[in-house]
């Protein structure tokens, strides 16, 4: 060989090695992924155990939804997307119903990833197909990834924020390699990625606001769009993917409808009225007077609630630190004791709730009495940059005896804006020093919560402190909070049983300052930004669990919401016309397993005719 020649050999040899997985390890293809133990369901499984893999498929069903959409594009800022718009696209991965955090396998067949989760490849299934018939290929999976992270949601960059890049690695494989430092989880949120059909939307505008019906792959296509009024999916019947394991006794409906109310009230009283089919309740007043009605007592329309042991994450009312009467957390801390949960529950709730007082409520990651050794490891080296209770209190959510008499917690409250530099002039809370009145306006977007709003603010304002409250449309509520023009909201944060990227769309310094995140608070800290990568790079179920507990205590500690309720199970109202599994996942009743039973549906449509 001459020197030419074998120049030319090695520099092949060191391109080929360049996209090769610099690892010892060459990990087999996989039929799923867990993000921590085994699955659950092995490579010839037939379907979930929570599905009736006989569900007839058939049927139409009328779903209610609140405000309204000028979109059907989910994966924007922009518009208001309708509901139901995602059910068009298929997943590279799927996630189980009954596990903490497994994925298996829909639109690709085999997942592959070596021990230290460097890298994940993905081998899409030769049969995938877009509805119109054209093949879904590797060139998809990288379009969608590139196209999601540059023009998608600010969600997609923090989310997909350790991805290097993905590399083409045939016709139907990707490979994503990722950035130095440990983050197990991205495999698997890597499989949450909803491939988008590079052929259509290389002519269109992807990060425009459209009512087009767009070309997907899933097992729903878009068949009628009126704004604001109503969107109607039909299912596709030569879906490529309904007979998968994944989908067996899943995707039942022929025809899904969303009808747009303006506000839960109109609703309700859609729903009553026969308008649509089935609706879960959020609230408690609503659950417990507002199905008072003939359909009820005659059986037509069922009252369930459904038990689940899924986290419930946090509720409350969030303070935005970006404003300088919310930055001292003493302050922040004091108006916390205004809040009388337990009147509340008692005459607004009906006593359907329990206190949150965790940002993992209701799971094994909340953070309990004082930190176990492991917490401290992880919690030592920042002592004197976060709060000393961290290490020495338990923290929980003032408490009163229900009375409504909160004179004691007002009194506590009191004290401590005096302390913070916030005393009593002429009846009024203001700044000592500026002369500021301490006042501050809550933005709404449901009516549902002036009537817990309201006697917050009239418990305030015995401290001499003015809230006022404000509820606006869907569409201006959602620009505001985008750009974090408000002072207070009611916040929330879902969390899951395997937590893990999202914490940095929820809490990191680099969301705070980017529109459209989910750090609606606007925390920033250093130890906070530590502790959610323990948590992203948990090795293990244990390492997890930990790190989240000493990321709750640092949350707890640093006052961000004044903490709301939760209840241990979906409130869901619907009509006599489904059948359902005999078994509820660990996440709940999962709707898409319901079918329509055709009897049960031609008697409750009669008696609908009959009462009209």
């Amino acid at each position: 060989m001459t020197t030419r020649s074998l120049l030319r050999a090695l520099t092949v040899a060191i391109g080929v090695l360049a996209l090769t997985p610099a690892h010892a390890d060459d990990p087999k293809p996989q039929h799923g992924i867990a993000m921590h133990g085994d699955l659950k369901y092995g490579p010839d499984f037939k379907h979930f155990d929570y599905v009736n893999p006989n569900a007839p498929k058939g049927g139409q069903i009328r779903l209610g939804a609140l405000g309204g959409f000028d979109s059907l594009n989910p994966f924007i800022v922009k518009g208001n997307p309708a509901g139901g718009a995602s059910f068009v696209y298929d997943t590279l991965l799927t996630s189980s119903a009954d596990e903490a955090f497994s994925e298996y396998g829909l639109l690709a067949k085999t997942v592959r990833t070596p021990e230290d989760r460097s890298w994940v490849e993905f081998t899409l299934r030769d049969e995938a197909r877009w509805h119109d018939g054209k093949p879904i290929t590797a060139d998809d999976v990288i379009f969608s990834f590139n196209t999601l992270v540059e023009k998608g949601a600010p969600f997609f960059r923090f989310y997909y924020g350790s991805v290097e890049r993905a590399v083409k690695i045939g016709p139907r494989t990707v490979r994503f390699d990722f950035k130095p430092g440990e983050n197990r989880e991205l495999p698997l949120i890597l499989g949450q990625l909803s491939v988008l059909p590079k052929h259509y939307w290389e002519t269109r505008e992807f990060d425009a606001t459209t009512l087009e019906p767009p070309l997907g792959s899933g097992p729903y296509r878009v068949k009628n769009v009126d704004a604001n009024r109503s969107i109607v999916l039909e299912r596709v019947k030569d879906y490529w993917g309904k007979n998968l394991p994944v989908n067996i006794g899943i995707n039942n409906f022929d025809v899904i409808e969303f009808e747009y109310y303006r506000d839960s009230q109109v609703a309700i009283e859609a729903f009553t009225g026969g308008r649509f089919d089935f609706r879960r309740e959020n609230s408690s007043k609503a659950w417990a007077t507002a199905y008072d009605v003939p359909a009820v007592k005659k059986g037509l329309i069922k009252l369930e609630e459904f038990d689940h042991d899924r986290p419930a994450g946090m509720q409350g009312f969030a303070y935005n630190m970006r404003r300088d009467i919310f930055k001292d957390p003493k302050v922040r801390e004091a108006l916390a004791y205004a809040f009388d949960f337990e009147w509340s529950n008692k005459n607004l709730f009906y006593g359907q709730y329990k206190r949150t007082r965790s940002y993992f409520e209701n799971s094994e990651l909340a953070a309990t009495g004082l930190p176990s050794e492991a917490e401290l490891k992880l919690l030592e080296p920042y002592r004197g940059e976060i709060p000393d209770e961290v290490f020495t209190k338990e923290y929980n959510p003032p408490k009163s005896d229900g009375s409504g008499n909160i004179r004691s917690n007002l009194r506590i409250g009191s004290k401590m804006l005096r302390d913070a530099g916030w005393v009593i002039k002429d009846g009024v809370r203001v700044n000592e020093k500026t002369g500021k009145k301490l006042e501050f306006e809550v933005l709404l977007v449901s009516p549902l919560f002036e009537r817990i709003v309201l006697p917050f603010a009239k418990n305030l304002e015995k401290l001499g402190v003015t809230a006022r409250v404000r509820t606006v449309e869907t569409a201006q509520y959602q620009r505001r909070t985008d750009t974090f023009d408000y002072d207070m909201i009611v916040g929330s944060w879902g969390q899951s049983l395997s937590p893990g990227n999202e914490q940095r769309d929820f809490w990191s310094s680099d969301a705070a300052d980017r529109e459209g995140s989910r750090n609606a608070t606007g925390i920033k800290s250093e130890v906070v930004d530590a502790l959610i990568e323990k948590v992203i790079s948990a090795p293990d179920r244990e390492a997890l669990i930990t790190a989240c507990r000493a990321l709750d205590r640092v949350l707890q500690w640093h006052h961000l919401v004044i903490p709301h309720f939760h209840a241990g199970y979906d409130r869901i109202a619907y009509w006599d016309k489904f059948g359902q599994p005999k078994v509820t996942p660990t996440r709940g009743t999962q709707f898409l397993t319901w079918w329509v039973v055709p009897e049960k549906a031609a008697a409750i449509s009669n008696a609908r005719t009959g009462a009209n």
